[in-house]
This record gives structure tokens, C-alpha cells and sequence, in this order.
């Protein structure tokens, strides 16, 4: 099944550990520090929107574009800002103008599952940033997929739904597979889902080389939403690029 279709229900559910407001606080102090403190936002993979809404919320324009129809479905249902949200791949999306910055979080960038791809996005977000836009963006690294996801079985259980996460990483290419089954409390009873996600693992010097191919140059690179270099331990990296000139 396609990711992000039932999951979609109860996505915001099992992701209320994630600091989104911390994490917007993060993004919004870098984009001050570039003296972006309005005008258009681009939200790449924005998911359910609730760092979309957050960050409207904090006075930017925000686009959110995502390719899961459920998950924006959820997005629109929540947002009482004045937000477009876009049903695009983020390999192929298309705006109608350029933007002052584009952030990817939640590591959506690991769903691309290949340089060339991955490569596309970069180009397609240098070619719709203002000259000197800012793309700030987070991956999981290597090691997060070696040492805390590999070939491990994860479960969760609540009172709306449950789920049960196996987890398969082939350290050759670079893949990490996780089959997801979902029960979902629909009425007195509970539905079962399957879904199967695939994201890819990239070494750093492998995103700095495609950034540059892609015309951008890295201004930053930080330990998950702080100020604080990689680390070999680093689970999330962050990462500031600025468009270079058209």
C-alpha cells in the first residue's frame, strides 16, 4: 500500500513527542538571522501542516506542499490560516513564483530514494528561491538507520489505535525498509491497516556534493535543531543552504 494513506488518521497521534514548536522556534531564528521575518514560506513535505499552521502563526505566508491526499486532507481540516496547501511530489513540484525560503523537516528528504532525485528536489528548490533564499532541511543519518533502526520490530499501543513497526536495513544500498501495521479504532471495533514505507540513507558528503551540483551553497550544518556540530552519534542533522545565483 502507499505510505501515508491510513497512517494519515493517526499520524498526529503518535508524533506528539516531536518539539515542532521547538523546531519552528529553530527555523524562525535562522531565517531572523537572514532578515526574513515575513513574505512567502515554502513547507516541502509539510505532512498534517502543523508546522505549517505554527509558522503562519508567526506571521509567514506559508505554502505546504505533500503527496499524500490524506495527509493534506488533514491539513486543510485543521488550518485556520490562510494556507495553500498543494497536492505535488516533491520531485516535480511547481509554484507560481519564487519564495523567500524553503524548509524540509520530519526528514521527509529520505523518502527519495536516490541521488538523482534527491538531486531534482535540490534543483527545483534552488530554481523557486528568491536570489539568496534560504533552504534549511534535516535528514536521518547513517548511523540512526545502523544502530537504531536496523532490523528491529517496534510497537505502540494506544487507547484510539496500536501499530507494529518492523524494520528492515540493507547497509549495501542504503535502504531502510519499515512494514507498518496499523489498528485503528473504527466504532466499538478496531481495523487493521498495512503500509510500507521506504526511505534511503545518505552520507553527509554525499548531500554537500548534490547541493552544490544543484547550485547552492552550505551555510550551516548542525546536531539535529541546534546550534551544535554533527557528531558521529548524530541521529538528525541539519542542514542551511542559500541559493547562489540563477
Amino acid at each position: 500500500m502507499d505510505a501515508y494513506t491510513s497512517f494519515a488518521q493517526v499520524y498526529d497521534l503518535f508524533m506528539d513527542n516531536v518539539p515542532y514548536e521547538e523546531w519552528c522556534d529553530y527555523l524562525e531564528e535562522q531565517l531572523h538571522k537572514e532578515g526574513i521575518r515575513d513574505g512567502l514560506i515554502l513547507d516541502l513535505g509539510c505532512g498534517t501542516g502543523k508546522m505549517t499552521r505554527i509558522m503562519a502563526q508567526k506571521g509567514y505566508d506559508m505554502i505546504g506542499v505533500d503527496n499524500s491526499m490524506d495527509m493534506l486532507d488533514i491539513a486543510r481540516d485543521n488550518s485556520d490560516d490562510n494556507i495553500l496547501y498543494l497536492l505535488q511530489d516533491m520531485q516535480e513540484f511547481e509554484l507560481y513564483g519564487t519564495v523567500r525560503a524553503v524548509y524540509c523537516a520530519c526528514d521527509s528528504l529520505n523518502y527519495i530514494t536516490s541521488e538523482e532525485e534527491i538531486l531534482s528536489v535540490f534543483q527545483l528548490v534552488n530554481n523557486y528561491l528568491d536570489p539568496k533564499g534560504i533552504f534549511i532541511f534535516d535528514i536521518n543519518t547513517p548511523y540512526k538507520y545502523k544502530e537504531l533502526l536496523s532490523d528491529y520490530t517496534f510497537a505502540e499501543n494506544r487507547e484510539e489505535s496500536s501499530f507494529i513497526w518492523e524494520n528492515y536495513f540493507d547497509e549495501e544500498s542504503g535502504i531502510n525498509e519499515y512494514d507498518l501495521t496499523l489498528f485503528i479504532k473504527e466504532g466499538e471495533y478496531f481495523s487493521r491497516f498495512q503500509e510500507n514505507h521506504y526511505q534511503k540513507s545518505y552520507s553527509l558528503d554525499t548531500i554537500l556534493e548534490l547541493l552544490e551540483q544543484a547550485g547552492m551553497k552550505v551555510e550551516g550544518m548542525y546536531d539535529g535543531y541546534t546550534l551544535e556540530p554533527p557528531q558521529e552519534d548524530s541521529e538528525r542533522i541539519t542542514i542551511i543552504a542559500r541559493e547562489q545565483g540563477k
